[in-house]
C-alpha cells in the first residue's frame, strides 16, 4: 500500500514538472516570436507620432538613422536610456525629437515625445503612452482634443516662467475643470525637456562621427 501511494504521489509531482517545463518552454517560445513583432509594432506608432511634430520639409537627412542614445536624466524624466532623432536641412541643424516621461500624472507615467526646433521653440508634443481615465485625463491625446497642441511654437522665457503652468496657477496653458493634476503634469515634463534641450543644445547636434574621433582622440 505504501508502496502504491508512493508511486503515486512521484507521478504525480513528474507530471506537474512534465507540465510546468512544457507550458514554461510555451511561454518563452510565444513571448520570442511575438516580441519583434510588437516591438516593430511600437516603433511604427512612434513614427507616425514623429511625422506629425516634425513635418518633413523640415529635413533632408535620414532622421531615422540620425540618431543618439541618451543617458537617463531627471530633466526628462528618464530611467533609462532613450533615443533621440536629429533634423537636419543643408546640413544645418533644424530639430530634435526626444523621449520624455511625466511622472506625475493623475494614474502615473505620461510617456511623450517631443520635436524642438533648433531655435528652442517647440514643434510638437504627442503622448505615446499613458493610463488617464478615459473620458476625463485622456484630452491629452491628438486623437480626442486639439488640447496638445497649445504647446506649438512655446519657448523657455527667464521673464515668464509662471506662464508654463495651468491657467489654474496664473499660467497660459488650458484645463479641463476637474482634470488639472494631468495637464499640470505634461506641462512641468515639456518645460524640462525645453530646459535639457538648453542646456545640451550644442552637444545633441555633434554628427555621430565627430563625436566617436574626438573621443578616440582624448
Amino acid at each position: 500500500m505504501r508502496r502504491s501511494l508512493l508511486n503515486a504521489t512521484l507521478q504525480t509531482a513528474l507530471n506537474l514538472l512534465v507540465f510546468t517545463i512544457v507550458g514554461t518552454t510555451l511561454l518563452a517560445t510565444t513571448y520570442s516570436q511575438t516580441r519583434q513583432t510588437i516591438a516593430r509594432s511600437e516603433q511604427t506608432e512612434k513614427l507616425k507620432l514623429i511625422g506629425q511634430i516634425m513635418p518633413s520639409n523640415l529635413y533632408d537627412n535620414d532622421i531615422l538613422k540620425d540618431t543618439l542614445s541618451i543617458a537617463p536624466d531627471a530633466l526628462l524624466g528618464t530611467a533609462v536610456a532613450t533615443n533621440a532623432y536629429r533634423a537636419r536641412l543643408h546640413d544645418q541643424p533644424t530639430g530634435l525629437i526626444v523621449e520624455a516621461i511625466a511622472p506625475d500624472g493623475y494614474s502615473g507615467k505620461i510617456n511623450l515625445i517631443i520635436a524642438i526646433h533648433y531655435d528652442g521653440t517647440i514643434g510638437g508634443v504627442r503622448v505615446v503612452e499613458h493610463k488617464e481615465t478615459p473620458g476625463l485625463g485622456d484630452y491629452i491625446e491628438a486623437a480626442k482634443s486639439d488640447w496638445i497642441k497649445g504647446f506649438d511654437g512655446k519657448a523657455l522665457d527667464s521673464s515668464a516662467t509662471q506662464a508654463w503652468q495651468v491657467k489654474k496657477d496664473g499660467g497660459q496653458f488650458d484645463y479641463m475643470a476637474g482634470a488639472t493634476i494631468t495637464p499640470r503634469a505634461m506641462v512641468k515634463a515639456v518645460r524640462k525637456a525645453l530646459e535639457f534641450f538648453s542646456e545640451h543644445r550644442q552637444e545633441l547636434f555633434v554628427p555621430s562621427g565627430a563625436a566617436a574621433k574626438s573621443s578616440q582622440e582624448r
